[in-house]
């Protein structure tokens, strides 16, 4: 192929990765804005989610879409069980102190990721996409489903932008976020907030697992990329900026796309580490995080 094809390739592969990587870090970004304490379980979640979309589809009578739909429902509920749990039984008895909650996501981390080796074991898994249609360009046939995955990625975002800033719920997220002194004085239940935003980003996180797991096969150590990709997507766009956020992995998911088109995905990871190094010296809050005083 000449130059636009591969160009164009590129640039459609890079859609889709940046649309996963958005609802990815949307889950962390939701978590640290409201309740400001950072989940390095997150990746967990959502090698969860994978996991358990196969074992769904493997379970599920009717073929690759019946066991595609009853992933959608079955991972974001478990996983957002597990959240909870987490959050009433670990980080509510620490008084979500930032520091411990670091230590105590960490080896939450390390206990799932055996759990999940020791029920699922260690081979990858595969999982059949539910529909196998693909689009003629003149150049190349490109796959449906990876369409489909932008799509609902985009959906699921706008469905959040429309909790956040149109509904009750999103106006107790934002004043619990703003001050939980003030918030718990006028009677806002800032735990039941805490918990339902802890249990939100899970669910996000497993439904992009969903989404992917029919492109990248199901693994029990495929948590770290989304988390350290999650990560940088949330510093470079501004620690609790859901804008930034969504910004953010549209950037670096079409840069890893081109870059590792025309060069190589080990050149593309290296830039992307560098451009969190270069906003953390040049712009310290991101892209659009709010300045600390």
């Amino acid at each position: 192929m000449a130059f636009f094809p591969h160009l164009l390739l590129a640039l459609l592969e890079g859609t889709v990765a940046a649309a996963v990587l958005a609802l990815s870090a949307l889950g962390l970004s939701l978590v640290f804005g409201v309740m400001r304490v950072v989940n390095v379980a997150h990746g967990e979640f959502f090698m969860l989610g994978a996991m358990l979309a196969w074992w769904t589809a493997k379970m599920m009578p009717g073929g690759p879409l019946a066991g595609f739909l009853a992933a959608l429902i079955v991972a974001p509920l478990a996983v957002g069980a597990i959240a909870f749990l987490t959050e009433r039984l670990l980080l509510r008895r620490i008084g979500y102190d930032p520091e411990a909650t670091i230590v105590a996501t960490i080896g939450l981390l390390f206990v799932i990721q055996q759990l999940a080796l020791s029920v699922f074991g260690a081979d990858a898994k595969p999982v059949a996409a539910p529909f196998s249609y693909r689009i003629a360009f003149p150049w190349f046939g490109f796959s449906g489903y990876k369409l489909f995955v932008v799509v609902a990625s985009a959906a699921l975002l706008l469905a959040v932008w429309y909790v956040l800033a149109k509904t009750r719920f999103g106006l107790l997220m934002r004043v619990t976020q703003f001050d939980r002194e003030t918030a718990t004085a006028f009677g806002i239940p800032v735990n039941a907030v805490y918990s339902a935003v802890f249990v939100a980003g899970a669910a996000l996180v497993a439904v992009a697992a969903v989404l992917i797991v029919p492109i990248q096969q199901a693994h029990y150590l495929m948590g770290l990329d989304p988390l350290l990709m999650s990560f940088i997507v949330v510093i470079i766009g501004g620690l609790g900026s859901i804008k930034g956020s969504v910004v953010a992995a549209v950037i670096i998911g079409m840069a890893d796309g081109i870059i590792s088109m025309f060069f190589s995905p080990t050149l593309a990871s290296i830039i992307a580490t560098l451009a969190v190094a270069l906003v953390l010296v040049v712009r310290p809050q991101g892209l659009y995080g709010a300045k600390t005083t």
